[in-house]
This record gives structure tokens, C-alpha cells and sequence, in this order.
């Protein structure tokens, strides 16, 4: 039987609270806080504790899927990166920049948050940015 404990960054939110997963026979089958950790200091939240939880469901989403007459298909990521910045692009061109809007995460870190923005206003051109922290 093998048994890890594998050190991670919670993923829920930008504070990066560590903890380790407790993973056997690559199951990952607990979530274990790190005590020495200077902000959580061995405590979760909700989230943390359950973080693990969707990494293994077997309805997750792992590949792109596009609408294909109806079905979804799945296609390679940069057959779906493509489709995504021509929609983008067809959407601004179509009806100017203020038609599109960008929505952030607490899960990014603000160097990301920033990065986002930064590609919202340089990139699409609009000024319609918020984050799940405000709604």
C-alpha cells in the first residue's frame, strides 16, 4: 500500500494557505492543514478542507469541448483557444469593446488579477471588469 502526503496550495482563494493532501494508492483521500504555515497556521476554511473533492469526480471536465450541430465535441486546446479569441474578437467588432465584460477570481493571486485586467483593457479594449469578491 502506498500512502504520500503530498504539500500543495489551496486553490479556493488568493490568500495560499498550504496544506497537505494525504494521497493512497494515487487516490488523494484527505486534505491535512500545515501548521507551520505563516497566514492559516493549521486552520482551513470550508473550501480548503474540501478542496480535493473535484479533483477526482469523474464528471469533471478535462478536455475542450466545442457545440458541433447540437453535440459537444471534444478539441484540442488550441483549436478551442482559437475559437474563443475569434468570438471575442467577432463580439468587439461586431458591437465595440463595451459588449464585452471580464470577470475575475478570488482563487487568482493579484498579480493575476492584474494580468487580467491589464488584458481586458490593452487586449478587448474595455473598460468592464469585476470580481467575485464584490458580488
Amino acid at each position: 500500500m502506498q500512502f504520500d502526503m503530498v504539500l500543495t496550495t489551496c486553490p479556493f482563494c488568493g490568500t495560499g494557505c498550504n496544506f497537505y493532501l494525504q494521497v493512497l494508492e494515487g487516490q488523494i483521500t484527505d486534505v491535512v492543514p500545515c501548521k507551520t504555515h505563516p497566514v492559516s497556521e493549521g486552520m482551513l476554511c470550508v473550501l480548503g478542507r474540501n478542496s480535493y473533492r473535484f479533483v477526482q469526480n469523474p464528471e469533471r471536465l478535462t478536455k475542450p469541448l466545442v457545440r458541433e450541430n447540437g453535440a459537444f465535441v471534444e478539441v484540442g486546446w488550441p483549436e478551442a483557444l482559437k475559437r474563443v479569441a475569434n468570438g471575442l474578437l467577432r463580439v468587439r467588432e461586431w458591437f465595440g469593446p463595451d459588449a464585452l465584460g471580464v470577470f475575475s477570481s478570488a482563487k487568482c493571486t493579484n498579480e493575476e488579477n492584474y494580468l487580467i485586467m491589464k488584458f481586458a483593457r490593452g487586449v478587448l479594449g474595455t473598460n468592464n471588469i469585476d470580481h467575485c469578491a464584490r458580488l
